[in-house]
């Protein structure tokens, strides 16, 4: 029996190079869209960014909300894309993922998503982004594979938002000596701003306190 592969996602190995969101749009099963976020992680104070693609809940909350039961989870954890004849673009599931993840197709009315490139990864081919991410920040592999190639780090597949808690498919890597067993995706909106404001004087030394007033 070959080895079981997993996905693995390492935010901050991140290098913004957008090759995982071009590569995504080629995937058969995206219809030349791509399904993958790159966001950046503090807008105005730093160009750090961090890939989103779908995490594949054990109990995905976009399925659990869709009215027309278009959101099927396959037998090896995989949730899929709103199947077409069923989906009704309420768009219930983009409001409702908190990972953020569904995207509603409007010229499609049909809500996509990552499926984590099934058409490959469902035969032990590597997803797309994973094939090209330069710095490994997205990584399919087997778990002594991740081991070996990032001994400071381990893999986290709990999430809380809340009084939820969520189980993934996809693991997040974390500090090996984090003593977390859970992602509490809340403890960052109670962090203060980081006084780090740059005040510029956009005045002329010339100009009169008069002039600077008016």
């Amino acid at each position: 029996m070959p080895p079981i592969k997993e996905f693995f996602v390492d935010p901050n190995r991140c290098i913004g190079c957008q090759a995982c969101v071009h590569a995504c749009s080629e995937c058969d099963t995206h219809k030349g869209q791509s399904m993958i976020h790159l966001d950046y992680v503090a807008p105005g104070r730093s160009t750090q960014t961090a890939p989103t693609i779908c995490m594949h809940c054990d109990s995905p909350t976009c399925a659990d909300v869709c009215p027309a039961d278009a959101i099927k989870r396959t037998d090896d954890g995989r949730v899929m894309t709103a199947r077409k004849p069923r989906c009704i673009a309420c768009s219930n599931c983009v409001l409702a993922c908190p990972f953020g993840v569904p995207k509603m197709m409007t010229e499609l009315d049909l809500m996509m998503k990552c499926d984590m490139c099934y058409d490959r990864s469902s035969t032990g081919r590597t997803p797309m982004c994973a094939a090209v991410c330069p710095s490994g920040a997205l990584f399919y592999g087997t778990r002594e594979e991740i081991e070996r190639r990032r001994p400071n780090s381990r893999p986290v597949n709990q999430f809380q938002f809340g009084g939820q808690k969520i189980t993934t498919l996809v693991k997040m890597m974390v500090p090996r000596e984090a003593t977390i067993d859970r992602i509490d995706a809340t403890d960052a909106m109670h962090d203060r701003p980081p006084a780090d404001l740059v005040l510029l004087n956009i005045f002329d030394d010339e100009i009169s306190e008069t002039e600077r007033e008016s």
